[in-house]
């Protein structure tokens, strides 16, 4: 590129002039690193990134360790029986205010603090994961990465965007870029693994709540 080009170009994508067919990044003061295939083809040109170079963002990193947060709030929601106990030794269980009672209890057994608590923190923890998204593609912008993964698709869910943004840092700073999609995997299995022990323990708690009717089949 020639060293008098005028200053006074506002910032954008312009022709090299080479011949290429690529069009280099002007920043408004002086020609950048940054180039891309020329206007009308799909697939931008990223330069590789120097080895020296970071690719994980501190909010790449709560993007896929928040949801470790939203699976260990299970544990908050314990959910109480011991309304079954007294079904026996208060009313028939085949009448129908018996099943009012049921109903009745059941929906305050449920609704407590920690299942208002898992709602309030999936809602906030999708939120973050959108903000915390965006400023990683500013984040990665700065480090020289062009065109990086689109912060929106983090609407979609924290997987969705782990996913692209992994495959397009791995593609210029090779053989970096695939540690959050494993970190999110291993949040994942380890979300399982608490969500099964959540459903033992309630499994547990209902089993020995569970009222014996073996006295109205007599």
């Amino acid at each position: 590129m020639s060293d008098t080009t005028p200053t006074n170009i506002p910032p954008g994508w312009y022709d090299e002039g080479t011949g290429s067919g690529l069009m280099r990044w002007w920043s408004g003061a002086e020609w950048t690193e940054h180039v891309a295939a020329s206007r009308g083809t799909l697939r931008p040109v990223r330069p590789v990134l120097p080895a020296d170079r970071p690719v994980y963002s501190p909010w790449i990193w709560l993007i896929v360790l928040l949801p470790l947060l939203s699976y260990l709030s299970f544990l908050l929601w314990q959910p109480s029986f011991d309304y079954l106990n007294d079904l026996p030794s208060t009313v028939d269980p085949s009448s129908a205010g018996t099943i009012t009672s049921i109903y009745s209890s059941m929906f305050g057994s449920f609704f407590t603090p920690g299942y208002f608590i898992i709602l309030f923190l999936g809602w906030a923890i999708y939120g973050a994961t959108v903000v915390f998204a965006w400023r990683d593609v500013v984040w990665l912008r700065a480090k020289g990465v062009v065109l990086p993964f689109a912060w929106p698709w983090a609407f979609l869910g924290s997987l969705v965007y782990v996913i692209g943004r992994t495959v397009i840092v791995y593609r210029v700073a090779k053989p970096r870029g695939r540690a959050p999609i494993w970190v999110l995997i291993a949040v994942f299995v380890a979300g399982l693994i608490i969500i099964g022990v959540w459903e033992a323990m309630l499994m547990s708690s209902v089993i020995s709540h569970l009222p014996d009717y073996s006295a109205y089949s007599s």
